[in-house]
């Protein structure tokens, strides 16, 4: 496991495949390391002599120097001498990026691997990966431009997924919404570092607090399970897989090689893991920035604060049908309401400030449920169209977010206006969901891994 960590921290990377031509993989990944890596890289292509102002090296074993991690994007029939080349010269970490392998029919090429990496006891991820983004340490090996894909920020949400595709996606969607994250791994073919490593791995990753998994089929399922069962009570881990259908099995086959089998066994394997499961993508990391950012309910009463009496019911039904309760909230900090608010709102139940709210109101409404009993999660529904609600309300929930007394998850609803202010919201660790449904299944995740943590 030690060399695992030379994936994601290495102080020296060689770039087997670098090019000058900027369409070209090995240009693109070299580019990237340039850009953001504060080690040394050594680009490695015997039919050139500089590249990005980087001297260029004929081959791993001219390069005097340690390589801690090597990024392989050199064609399918190539790369079992270049992975020779590294375990000889003591490579301890390969990222194979090409593809051309088992997914292909080209089953003996990828054997042949197999035994090259058990020779030198050399860690791979890949074949057929895009590997590693860390905005940590600068290691990125994802082929797509920036100006195609955004990276996202510093954050704790680690993601491993089978799939270089749905992963590339999955950020530029997530930078786009500025959600955070530590680390994302695309393992593809998984000749050797799976899914149960990088699992055990972020387990143990001081940056990482969630970790979610993106699955198509699993070659050693009863390795991954064991895993699962013992980071789950450590760290949540947020499941999603695919090739449920008869159809997708098959595409998962011709994708990474790896058999999809039945999707009820997998949830069952993962429910007994401790594993929480989503429904698709947009879900696993509606559950990840929750549990990243909000402390654990003492229990399932939610209180919600709206001023938008329809929105206040389409929560409590959607609260509802996830299991949730509804908080009755104690009559000493229902007067402290009702002395702000306006004389027509409600206070019982559902706190509807209505049309007239303003952010003070909010702010007293959300201290009143942090400091009561009888409420375990504060659920805001801030509706920024009506004139008296300013944007400082976003700054209070900020603040009262920032003091974790109690899971705070919130609602915004509208257009480019509410856009600009729920992402203030995300940078600053309070999850904002468009509509009541994402945020009432995030609020019954929450609660379902407390029960997974403390039993």
């Amino acid at each position: 496991m030690d060399n695992i960590t030379k994936f994601f921290d290495p102080k020296t990377v060689a770039v087997i495949g670098a090019s000058r031509n900027p369409n070209k993989i090995g240009h693109i990944i070299l580019s990237n390391f340039v850009d953001g890596f504060k080690g040394k890289i050594f680009p490695i292509n015997p039919k050139i002599d500089k590249v990005l102002r980087h001297k260029c090296y004929p081959g791993i074993s001219s390069v005097k120097e340690k390589i801690d991690l090597a990024v392989i994007a050199v064609p399918a029939p190539v790369v079992p001498d270049v992975l020779e080349e590294c375990g000889k010269n003591g490579v301890k970490a390969c990222i194979i990026v090409s593809g051309g392998f088992r997914e292909s029919g080209k089953i003996e090429l990828e054997k042949k691997m197999e035994k090259i990496v058990k020779k030198y006891k050399t860690r791979v991820i890949g074949p057929n990966c895009i590997g590693i983004y860390d905005p940590y340490s600068g290691v990125d090996t994802i082929f797509n431009p920036r100006y195609k894909l955004e990276r996202t920020e510093k954050g704790s949400i680690s993601f491993i997924s089978q799939s270089g595709a749905t992963m590339s996606v999955i950020m530029d969607w997530m930078a786009m919404r500025k959600y955070k994250t530590s680390k994302l791994v695309s393992y593809g073919n998984a000749i050797d570092v799976d899914e149960a490593d990088l699992v055990e791995h972020f387990a143990n990753d001081k940056k990482t607090k969630v970790i979610c998994l993106y699955v198509e089929g699993v070659n050693k399922g009863r390795k991954l399970m064991k895993s699962m069962k013992k980071v789950s009570k450590k760290k949540p881990i947020v499941a999603m897989k695919a090739g449920v259908t008869e159809a997708g099995k098959g595409a998962a086959l011709s994708h990474t090689g790896s058999l999809a089998g039945h999707s009820d066994v997998y949830h069952a394997a993962f429910k007994q893991s401790g594993v929480l499961l989503a429904s698709d993508l947009e879900q696993m990391f509606d559950f990840a920035r929750v549990l990243s950012t909000q402390p654990s309910p003492a229990g399932k009463r939610v209180q919600i604060i709206t001023d938008g009496g329809g929105f206040g019911v389409i929560s409590t039904d959607w609260l509802i049908k996830n299991g949730m309760e509804i908080a009755e909230m104690g009559e000493s900090n229902r007067k402290r309401i009702r002395k702000l608010a306006p004389v027509h709102a409600s206070v019982e139940g559902v706190i509807d400030l209505t049309g007239d709210a303003t952010s003070g109101m909010y702010k007293e409404c959300i201290e009143a449920s942090l400091d009561d009993e009888n409420v375990d999660i504060v659920f805001v529904v801030a509706l920024f169209q009506p004139p008296m609600l300013t944007s400082d309300l976003v700054e209070i929930l900020i603040e009262e977010t920032a003091r974790k007394k109690k899971p705070i998850i919130v609602v915004s609803a509208g257009g480019s206006y509410t856009d600009v202010l729920k992402k203030s919201l995300e940078e600053n660790g309070v999850p904002c969901f468009s509509y009541p449904k994402g945020a009432a299944d995030a609020a019954k995740c929450l609660y379902n891994y407390s029960k997974i943590k403390y039993s």
